[in-house]
């Protein structure tokens, strides 16, 4: 174990024995650190963080802060940050703990989280995510497995991205992210991640079907309603019928629109 001598390690916390933990860096009592993990200067985990093998953690980061909650009660101790395994996690990025009983904000494996980035409480991050400069997602924001989020980019409480979704920089979303497409701007969808899935090894099969979906949902003129009956007629791959899941899913929250109006799931 390499602890440098200006960071605080709090009696309690447990840490693999090959864990290094920079300069004036303040680990808690309630702290589990895997093997492999790299903790850089100024870090700060607090209250019940528990970091997989191989992650990385940059400077001057802070996992496991008070939700930004004015109704939390921070004298409570059973909720955290979970993260998974081989994640780098860059300078100054702060996940706050969950507000929910005994519940954890968490981090799947092998996410790549860039500087300035905010996870707040009760977030949910997939698989293989990429989360770039300055992106801020509020409480109980759910990311699915590779999805990549654009610079700046700024997600309303609740709101859910689909997998292989791709969210440019400096968008804002209040709306869901169907699973496959492009986002851009406020609310606004403007194609499928057609380089995404084919660097995820889609079949030529599959991403026409998601073309098929794309064209049913947003270019028939059918309502969101009217175009899930109209799905439900046909029989889709998984990755199709997945996207009409999702957006099944979305209910009043609704999803993004081409024209940035939300389109909410009649009930």
């Amino acid at each position: 174990m390499n602890i440098h001598p200006t960071a605080i390690v709090a009696e309690g916390a447990k840490l693999a024995a090959d864990v290094q933990v920079g300069p004036f860096s303040i680990i808690g009592p309630d702290v589990e650190i895997g093997s492999g993990c790299t903790i850089g200067a100024h870090v700060i985990l607090e209250h019940r963080v528990v970091l997989g093998e191989g992650t990385k953690v940059g400077h001057g980061t802070i996992l496991g802060a008070n939700p930004q909650d004015l109704g939390f009660k921070v004298k409570r101790k059973d909720t955290g940050v979970r993260v998974g395994r081989n994640n780098t996690i860059r300078e100054h990025v702060t996940i706050n703990r969950a507000t929910l009983e005994n519940a954890d904000t968490v981090v799947g494996d092998d996410n790549f989280l860039m500087t300035g980035c905010h996870l707040g409480h009760d977030c949910l991050l997939g698989h293989r995510v990429i989360v770039a400069n300055n992106v801020l997602l509020a409480g109980h924001v759910k990311v699915a497995d590779s999805a990549f989020l654009g610079g700046g980019s700024v997600f309303h409480q609740f709101v859910m991205v689909g997998c292989l979704a791709m969210v440019q920089g400096d968008s804002a979303c209040s709306q869901n992210v169907p699973p496959y497409t492009v986002a851009t701007r406020l609310n606004t969808v403007v194609g499928l991640n057609s380089i995404g899935l084919r660097r995820a090894g889609l079949s030529a099969e599959a991403r026409l079907q998601l073309k098929r979906a794309f064209k049913l949902l947003y270019l028939s003129r059918l309502n969101v309603s009217q175009a899930l009956e109209a799905a439900a007629e046909e029989n889709w791959g998984p990755e199709a019928a997945q996207f009409f899941e999702f957006v099944r899913a979305s209910k009043k929250r609704g999803i993004c629109d081409y024209g940035g109006k939300g389109l909410a799931v009649e009930e």
